[in-house]
């Protein structure tokens, strides 16, 4: 396993991974619509989001590009269309933030009378946190995995615990939203989510970047010989 290969894996899909889940603004509206339910039912709901979110991003992670692939999609039309459709994602979230809060609080819509289980997984999971955009990143990121051998082995041991950490900071930060909110404040979230969508945007271009390379060196080296 190449150890390198882990670190950097990580470092890029916590980096893609924490700007589109954005737990800390997150939480700030999981405050806001469970505000009629008791801490217990509070901290049960963040547990059950936090599994069911590690869930999704490592299903996408793992089987997302492989499906894709399965269908006729070549690994570079991958990374292309991934890397934009994150970048597109990133520059919606850098030019109007306030309308993705308020997408967020109608997807997860007034649920104080409904049971834990049935609004655990949906919506509050999805697509409350890790919605399209969330499964779009993490399909992007398989994408950008090396060939076969020890590199791909740190390439998704590195994915999968910035996966695995990035749904650890959504029970976290669900489940002491009361806190999250006193500290940070709604203004301070937006700066966050600010930067967050910045470096989104810096990992959706670095992937077509990668699918445009696979594109053409095959064509430079046919031409130079």
């Amino acid at each position: 396993m190449n150890v390198e290969t882990a670190l950097t894996s990580f470092l890029l899909a916590l980096s893609g991974l924490f700007s589109i889940v954005n737990p800390v603004g997150s939480a700030l509206i999981f405050a806001q619509i469970t505000a009629e339910r008791t801490g217990a039912e509070r901290a049960e709901l963040a547990r059950r989001i936090g599994f069911y979110a590690a869930l999704i991003m490592l299903a996408a992670l793992w089987a997302g590009a492989p499906i894709l692939n399965f269908f006729g999609v070549s690994l570079a039309a991958l990374r292309i269309a991934g890397g934009l459709v994150v970048a597109a994602s990133a520059w919606s979230l850098l030019s109007a933030p306030e309308a993705r809060e308020a997408r967020k609080h109608a997807e997860a819509g007034p649920e104080s009378g409904e049971g834990l289980a049935e609004v655990a997984f949906f919506p509050l999971t999805l697509p409350f946190t890790t919605g399209p955009g969330t499964i779009a990143v993490a399909i992007a990121l398989g994408a950008n995995r090396p060939a076969e051998g020890p590199e791909r082995i740190g390439f998704y041991l590195g994915a999968s615990l910035a996966a695995l950490a990035i749904a650890g900071m959504v029970r976290l930060a669900y489940g002491s939203a009361d806190r999250v909110v006193t500290l940070i404040g709604p203004v301070r979230a937006r700066v966050l989510g600010r930067l967050s969508a910045f470096l989104l945007l810096c990992v959706g271009t670095q992937i077509t970047v990668n699918g445009v390379t696979d594109v053409l060196e095959p064509l430079l080296a046919a031409r130079r010989g």
